[in-house]
């Protein structure tokens, strides 16, 4: 007989199989495309539908599906993708191997004269390339699903979206995206954030690689700062320490600017993690709930926008916004799917956190996919009772959810994408060397000296 599960263990399970629940049943089979949100006649979202493509090897993994069923769910997506509208038509699904923010839920055209997004396409694609590490037999079917990812990557035109020349003659980071309308959009990927992985897939692209000076331009536009007697490269919303960490295990590889600094981006996360912790223990805005087991400031949605009157305090509260710590904006609403995301990098003070959310606050198990994107206890609902929990789930909240509690307890995600060629060859031309990545280049070399 195996052994019994812990407490914590059965609770982990949990927290997973709710949250992939949601693309379980808020996918559409006949094109893989994941809804954005749980709101009536909400389009899809081209990062959500990555996120569950990386999520249907755990899945099978802990035997929430079969491995014929979470195939057949990525194949469906993946033909939709090869077989979709890629061209200048507003009414296309992509162009230049990118996708839009939003698609239609059920034709899979451009939804709300949305961008297309370079960011939010290279979250699908790591979905991608993620899903055909994991299904890798010879059997047809998983043939067919490794051969499209790969033709869907090599597809895309990064180097295109460096879009225009900036004042220097030269475009050497990567632009948001572009609008049929009106062409790239002004703002670029610059300041540290979510986009480390669309450089890092950029650069290994076999196909149209961005220089390796992108990277360099990327990093140069990063900040470093001292909090609470804490050193780190500083982004205020908590997802953004995470994203590309769902797929990159950055334990122990470092690019030129990190060994500058002494440390790896993994542990940049965890100082992050333990900002946001000290920010609510402090919570120098004074807002109700803020505490040691209740943290975790993000880009997330919010039960405004609205000023109230609270305690004699004026106090404006927002909806979806980026907020952050530990310069704002904060308006005391609290992202429990944040704090889950960040548990492999600081588990002493998530799980405790978890534990508290669930068993005393009693914010997920009555609720069908778990933990809902926010809450705040300081909003005073209609005739005063206090606090407010979010109407919706989001399929960008609960696919990190799904992946990193399974980095904490497996480390698969990394595992598999550690054997991604495009991937290492990103990292390796973004100048990260130690760890994992020298053991890689070392077999590398090894194979290539016995041939």
């Amino acid at each position: 007989m195996g052994d019994v599960p812990s407490a914590e263990e059965r609770r982990l399970q949990r927290v997973q199989q709710r949250a992939f629940d949601y693309f379980l049943h808020e996918t559409n089979p006949a094109n893989g495309l994941v809804v954005d949100k749980t709101a009536e006649g909400w389009p899809a979202s081209i990062a959500a539908t990555g996120l569950a493509l990386s999520c249907y090897p755990v899945a099978v993994e802990r035997g929430f599906v079969s491995r014929g069923d979470a195939k057949a769910r990525v194949l469906a997506a993946l033909r939709f993708f090869r077989d979709s509208e890629q061209s200048r038509s507003p009414a296309a699904s992509g162009h230049r191997g990118f996708y839009y923010h939003f698609l239609d839920m059920k034709s899979g055209r451009r939804a709300w004269r949305c961008e297309l997004s370079t960011v939010d396409t290279a979250f699908l694609i790591a979905g991608m390339l993620c899903a055909a590490q994991y299904f890798d037999s010879d059997e047809a079917g998983e043939r067919e699903l490794r051969e499209l990812a790969q033709r869907l990557y090599e597809r895309v035109d990064w180097k295109w979206a460096l879009g225009r020349a900036n004042t220097k003659g030269t475009a050497q980071t990567i632009g948001h995206g572009w609008r049929p309308e009106s062409g790239f959009l002004r703002y670029r990927w610059e300041g540290y954030d979510e986009a480390m992985l669309l450089y890092l897939l950029a650069l290994g692209s076999p196909t149209h690689p961005v220089p390796a000076e992108s990277w360099a331009a990327w990093c140069a536009s990063y900040e470093w700062i001292r909090y609470y007697d804490v050193d780190y490269l500083y982004a205020g919303p908590l997802f953004t320490h995470q994203l590309s960490h769902v797929w990159v295990d950055f334990r122990g590889i470092r690019d030129a600017y990190m060994r500058g600094r002494g440390i790896d981006y993994f542990e940049n996360s965890r100082r992050a993690t333990i900002v946001q912790q000290r920010y609510a223990h402090e919570n120098p805005q004074r807002f109700q709930g803020y505490g040691e087991h209740a943290w975790g400031i993000t880009a997330s949605d919010g039960p405004g926008p609205t000023t109230k009157r609270i305690d004699g305090i004026q106090r404006r509260f927002y909806d979806y916004l980026g907020r952050g710590v530990p310069f704002g904006p904060d308006d005391g609403t609290l992202a429990p799917w944040a704090v889950v995301a960040s548990m492999p990098f600081a588990p002493e003070i998530v799980l405790p956190t978890i534990h508290h959310w669930i068993e005393h606050l009693k914010l997920h198990d009555s609720y069908r996919y778990g933990f809902r994107a926010t809450y705040n206890a300081t909003f005073a609902r209609a005739g005063g009772s206090p606090g407010w929990i979010s109407p919706y789930h989001f399929g960008l909240n609960l696919g990190p959810n799904v992946l990193m509690t399974e980095n904490h307890r497996s480390g698969l995600i990394w595992k598999l994408m550690r054997s991604c060629a495009p991937l290492v060859e990103g990292l390796r031309r973004a100048g990260f060397e130690g760890g994992w990545l020298a053991a890689t280049n070392d077999h590398r070399r090894s194979t290539c000296n016995s041939e």
